[in-house]
């Protein structure tokens, strides 16, 4: 048979390993936990001001999907990932440091 394509199939782990190589990470604080499932974590990030050269302090806040059980001051890393609802696209993948 001349016309007949053999299908090579790549590991599950494989895939995912290099498709989730392309979603953004990063580290913040817990800011709020009193949703269900869901945590606030606050993102700040040192930025030169484009005129006058001062370093500034930006700060973003994302909700993340949370299955862990983090508490409020957590340093947590979280993912991106597909949107869960209307404002989560951002998921905890692990607590770094805890409150003490």
């Amino acid at each position: 048979m001349a016309g007949t394509k053999k299908v090579v199939e790549a590991p599950v782990d494989a895939v995912t390993a290099e498709e989730r190589g392309r979603r953004k990470v990063r580290q913040g604080i817990v800011v709020s936990n009193k949703m269900e499932k869901t945590v606030v974590v606050k993102i700040e990030r040192r930025v030169q001001h484009p005129i006058y050269g001062k370093v500034v302090l930006r700060t973003k806040k994302f909700k993340a999907h949370d299955i862990i059980g983090c508490d409020e001051g957590d340093t947590v890393e979280i993912m991106e990932t597909r949107p869960i609802s209307r404002d989560k696209c951002w998921r905890v993948t692990q607590i770094l440091e805890k409150v003490k």
